[in-house]
């Protein structure tokens, strides 16, 4: 079961889905139309596999690691059926330089030596998993990935080579040492993601949405924002236009911390909707198997995976054509174990290795659920094994509000993991971000009532919890993708905008409840920079801002004679 197979003459690649006593049953990942009865199936003896080593980063790849930049140049625009070339190039040659020493005793999981992959990016070349013992020859030079690179002497006294490329099976998790707790934020740099929905390195979120929520957006400023080293995009069953814009423009994107182009350390996997299912479904596991290997080497990689839910209908498909007994919606009944291995392949963890070395794979899988219905069983089921939903709302979308991430459906579990972080920054971050949500829940139970009866005859203390919520929404929550300075939110700048919005609150409150009409408060002249306190570059500017809005509210209580 699972070893790939070259079907007929033009041998096209298959995999073995089933044993049926002399029987077997195969998916091809390519177009099987002419195939007859009578030509050959051959075995390679060998799982479906995925070639790891230098020259994955900046490379876009097909859901069989084929490199596509490769074959367009070998074929044109158009591949031809049972077209095949290596997933890395075999000419090119990369400069090595040992880290260990001829007699010096390695352990699988060991850095043997490093390739400069990129100028953001250090190739770590790793003893093979399973192999152990003492470097029997190093040396320093330009190999291919095919080369010997040295040789290990195990403890039955064989020389074992090994090269700067391996081999892994894309449906078997890579080991590690151990599984470490997800405790350290992957920053982000979105205020709503940061501050209200966070996200742990090593986690897993969704990020569920209709048709224009602006799922791909969000992806490019999480892949261009987060604090991770290495990003892996995968296209998983998308439509051709929408990869094409995003492998078009997304490498195009400078990245803000190394000053170079963001695809320099991304590495992207483009199976589009018209390539057959089964390509489609394998896609995830080659992304996957990938990013566990720059895990491995020591890295945060931060996984898009765009979309699960195309992936789920591949699956689906697969398995009516098995002839498998149907769940909900045609779905496979072991749907949810296949979307709980998907999201426990993340993880920070402790590598293999004599050296201690940690790296994580962070899983952001968007959703698509028909019609914006979360109650889909791709959905609902993703809900189950993620640790935080970014729940993309039309409504929000269609007022220009974004990201587009509904607060009262969107959750994190990792919100109590990251107090202590928070903390540092902010000693009050969970009491005022749970405060900010508290009110923004209250002020949408308030605007049922103001449909009816109007805001103007609601009670003051309602109709300042509307105008708190307003600066929230439009103040905090709200950012623009393409401003110069809102486009990132660093931490310090996030606790002190919260801090100081509810600060504001509590300044207000007690005025409302003494009498003075809350438009008094909105006449203020410094009132409405709160709402441009994101587009201060400096914490010191929010301060200032906000004390000439402490000296406003303190004349104004003045007037009335309320002891502030």
């Amino acid at each position: 079961m699972g070893d790939v197979v070259h079907i007929g003459e033009l041998k096209l690649i298959g995999e073995i889905v089933r044993l049926n006593q002399d029987q077997i049953a195969l998916q091809c990942y390519e177009d099987t139309s002419g195939l007859k009865p009578g030509e050959p199936v051959l075995s390679t003896g060998r799982p479906l596999s995925a070639e790891l080593g230098p020259g994955l980063i900046g490379n876009i790849f097909d859901g069989l690691e084929f490199s596509e930049i490769a074959m367009m140049e070998l074929t044109g625009a158009f591949v031809g059926r049972g077209t095949k070339i290596p997933p890395l190039d075999r000419k090119k040659r990369w400069p090595f330089t040992p880290r260990v020493k001829v007699g010096q005793k390695v352990a699988e999981g060991d850095i043997v030596g490093t390739v400069p992959e990129t100028s953001a990016i250090e190739h770590r070349i790793l003893v093979p998993i399973g192999l152990s013992g003492t470097v029997a020859d190093i040396k320093t030079g330009d190999y291919t990935v095919e080369d010997d690179i040295g040789l290990i002497q195990t403890s039955d006294k064989q020389k074992v080579p090994i090269k700067l490329m391996q081999l892994w099976p894309v449906r078997i998790p890579r080991p590690c040492k151990t599984i470490l707790p997800s405790n350290e934020l992957l920053i982000t740099g979105q205020r709503v993601i940061d501050s209200f929905f966070p996200l742990c390195k090593g986690g897993t979120a969704a990020i569920p949405g209709g048709f224009g929520t602006g799922k791909t957006i969000t992806l490019h400023q999480l892949a261009k924002w987060s604090e991770a080293n290495i990003i892996v995009y995968i296209g998983c069953g998308e439509r051709g236009n929408e990869i094409a814009d995003v492998i078009t423009h997304f490498p195009e994107l400078q990245d803000p911390r190394t000053g170079k182009k963001i695809s320099e350390r991304s590495i992207f996997i483009a199976n589009v909707s018209n390539l057959p299912v089964s390509a489609r479904e394998a896609s995830i596991y080659s992304g996957l198997t990938i990013a566990e290997y720059y895990r491995d080497q020591g890295y945060d990689v931060a996984i898009m995976a765009d979309s699960t839910s195309r992936w789920a209908e591949a699956l689906r498909d697969i398995s009516g054509r098995l002839e498998e007994i149907p769940a909900e919606a045609g779905y496979p009944a072991y749907l949810p174990e296949r979307i709980a291995e998907f999201y426990e392949r993340s993880g920070k963890v402790l590598t293999l290795g004599s050296e201690e070395r940690t790296g994580s794979v962070t899983i952001m899988g968007a959703v698509s659920p028909p019609a914006g219905d979360f109650s889909e069983p791709v959905t609902s089921l993703t809900l189950r094994f993620v640790g935080a939903l970014w729940a993309l709302d039309t409504e929000l979308a269609f007022r220009r509000h974004f990201p587009a991430i509904n607060w009262l459906q969107s959750f994190s579990r990792y919100a109590e993991l990251l107090v202590t972080y928070w903390s540092k920054i902010d000693p009050d971050w969970l009491n005022f971000r749970d405060r900010a949500l508290s009110l923004l829940e209250e002020a949408t139970k308030i605007e049922e009532t103001a449909r009816i009866i109007g805001e103007k005859a609601l009670p003051e203390e309602q109709r300042l919890t509307l105008f708190i919520s307003a600066i929230i929404r439009e103040g905090f929550l709200a950012q623009q993708a393409y401003h110069e300075v809102d486009t990132y939110c660093a931490p310090t700048k996030q606790a002190r905008m919260l801090r100081r919005i509810i600060e504001f609150f509590d300044m207000i409150h007690p005025l409302i409840k003494a009498g003075v009409p809350l438009a008094k408060v909105r006449e203020l002249p410094y009132v409405p920079e709160i709402l441009r306190l994101k587009e201060q570059s400096k914490i010191e500017s929010i301060d200032q801002t906000m004390a000439q809005v402490k000296s406003e509210v303190e004349k104004l209580a003045h007037q009335y004679d309320i002891v502030t």
